[in-house]
C-alpha cells in the first residue's frame, strides 16, 4: 500500500498590518496513530511529492501573499520537484511561491555553485527563496553568505535552541539576523512564537512577520479528492 501524504498549513502573521502574510506547507504522512512527520523525507517519492504540491497550491491560490514549502537540497536538485515548483508558481500567481531551503537529510553533498544554479532558475520564474533555520545546524552566516544575494527571506527558529527567547543570548542572535536581513533587504520571519510575552518581545526587537502556536497550529489542508476518512 502506498503511503498517503498531505500538507498541513500554518499561518505566518504580519503583526504590523495584522494580516496573514502567508502559509507554510508542512508535509505529513498518514499513520495508524494519525498524521505524523515522515520518518524520512528523502524516502518520499519525488513525483508523488511534486503532484501533491501542485494539487495543494491549486487550493491555496489567491488566498495569501506568500505560500512556502520546505525543500531539501536533494529535492531541489530533483528534476520532477523543480518542474513542479515552477508549475506551482504559475498557478499561484500573483501569490508568490517561497521555496524554504532546509538543511535536513540528503544522501549527497551539493556544492554551492550547483545549488545557486537552481536558485537562480527559480528566481527567473518568479519564485522566492527562503533560507530556513538560519543560525543553527549548518546555516551559520559564513555557510550561507554566498546564497544571500539570491534569496528573499530568512527564517530564525526559536524552537531550535534550548535558551528561552527572553535570554540575552537569544535576543543577541535575533538582533544579529535582523541586522543581516536589513543589510541584504530580506524579509525576516521569526518562528516559535508561543505566547503573548514572546510576541511582545519580538515587537520590541522590530520583528514584524512571525510564526508559531500563538498564532495558529498547523492544520490539515483538504484536497477536493479527499473523503471524510482523511481526517
Amino acid at each position: 500500500m502506498k503511503p498517503i501524504y498531505r500538507f498541513f498549513v500554518q499561518p505566518q502573521v504580519n503583526t504590523v498590518t495584522k494580516t496573514i502574510a502567508g502559509y507554510e506547507l508542512l508535509i505529513r504522512q498518514r499513520t495508524a496513530s494519525g498524521w505524523r512527520l515522515p520518518a524520512s523525507f528523502t524516502a518520499i517519492d519525488p513525483l508523488a511529492f511534486a503532484n501533491l504540491l501542485v494539487e495543494t497550491t491549486k487550493v491555496l491560490g489567491l488566498k495569501v501573499q506568500h505560500c512556502s514549502v520546505n525543500i531539501s537540497r536533494q529535492q531541489l536538485m530533483t528534476t520532477a520537484v523543480a518542474q513542479a515548483l515552477i508549475q506551482c508558481q504559475i498557478q499561484l500567481y500573483p501569490t508568490k511561491l517561497v521555496v524554504e531551503l532546509t538543511e535536513d537529510e540528503s544522501t549527497e553533498d551539493y556544492c554551492t555553485s550547483a545549488v545557486l544554479a537552481h536558485l537562480k532558475m527559480f528566481v527567473q520564474h518568479g519564485i522566492e527563496v527562503s533560507l530556513d533555520d538560519v543560525g543553527s545546524g549548518e546555516n551559520y552566516f559564513t555557510e550561507i553568505r554566498d546564497l544571500l544575494p539570491y534569496v528573499s527571506e530568512i527564517k530564525f527558529a526559536l524552537q531550535n535552541f534550548k535558551q528561552h527567547f527572553q535570554d540575552p543570548e537569544m535576543m543577541r542572535r535575533v538582533r544579529f539576523w535582523r541586522a543581516i536581513s536589513n543589510e541584504y533587504d530580506l524579509r525576516l520571519v521569526l518562528e516559535g512564537i508561543e505566547d503573548q510575552p514572546d510576541n511582545q518581545l519580538s515587537n520590541r526587537l522590530g520583528i514584524g512577520v512571525k510564526q508559531g502556536y500563538y498564532f495558529g497550529k498547523p492544520r490539515l489542508l483538504r484536497l477536493p479528492k479527499d473523503t471524510t476518512d482523511c481526517a
